[in-house]
């Protein structure tokens, strides 16, 4: 995998908390599953057995998935960010919804970040796509499920 992850600093640290997590916890409580479904005799009828053979399987891919990831992250702080004013990977950027005034702030983060409760968006989603390279006082048009819409940039931030 040659191709760089980006993920800001606080994504990373997510990624981490969750290795750790898989590595610590998940990985001891799948092995005591296998275990007690072994004890309970054969093993080509044990749904018990299959049951947590499948999550093993889960478990070993998911931390495979995340170390692969942090292994090609290329980490960013926004706070040392230096784009003088331009929409970037991890930069905050508070918008106005033209058709209706409404007013939204989203970070562009990595995908396995994004989280729109949270107004994170992913650097490959619509929004993000058309906000990149743009500064201030621009207005951009964005495809959204409901049809185009427009919106400016107020403000970009690197926080």
């Amino acid at each position: 995998m040659n191709t760089s992850v980006p993920l800001t600093k606080y994504g990373a640290e997510l990624l981490k908390d969750e290795l750790h997590q898989l590595k610590t916890k998940e990985r001891r409580i799948v092995i005591d599953a296998i275990a007690e479904a072994r004890s309970h005799g054969d093993l080509s009828e044990n749904a018990e057995y299959d049951a947590a053979k499948e999550r093993q399987a889960f478990v070993e891919g998911r931390i495979a998935e995340l170390e692969g990831k942090l292994g090609a992250a290329q980490i960013i702080d926004p706070t040392t960010l230096d784009a003088e004013g331009r929409v970037v990977f991890a930069s905050t950027v508070d918008l106005e919804d033209l058709d209706n005034g409404t007013k939204v702030t989203y970070q562009i983060v990595g995908l396995d970040e994004a989280d729109l409760k949270l107004n994170k968006v992913s650097v490959t989603s619509p929004i993000a796509r058309a906000l990149i390279g743009k500064y201030a006082g621009d207005v951009v048009e964005v495809q959204a499920p409901s049809g185009p819409r427009e919106y400016e940039i107020l403000e970009v931030k690197y926080i």
